[in-house]
């Protein structure tokens, strides 16, 4: 299944022209792109796709994003996923 994971930006930076930030996932840091969220700021929590921010969302949302993962089982996946480990 396809997930968007929310997450919180700590860093903005460039990186081969792109518009990058540092994301922490609960803990698990991820360079992510955010070209397709210009608006996003450090403080921001998005929702992240196969590494690019699909969307700025607020605390609150992120929390139940986060809830709604963890209650389906597919939070262990997830972070999996982000930590570079084989399902």
């Amino acid at each position: 299944m396809c997930l968007a994971i929310p997450g919180r930006i700590e860093e903005l930076l460039q990186k081969d022209g792109l518009r990058m930030a540092r994301v922490n996932f609960g803990g698990v840091r991820r360079l992510t792109c955010v070209e397709y969220a210009p608006a996003a700021a450090v403080g921001d929590y998005v929702l992240v796709h196969v590494g690019f921010a699909i969307s700025v969302i607020d605390e609150t949302e992120a929390k139940r994003q986060y809830e709604a993962l963890r209650m389906s089982g597919e939070l262990s996946e997830a972070e999996s996923a982000l930590r570079g480990e084989a399902p």
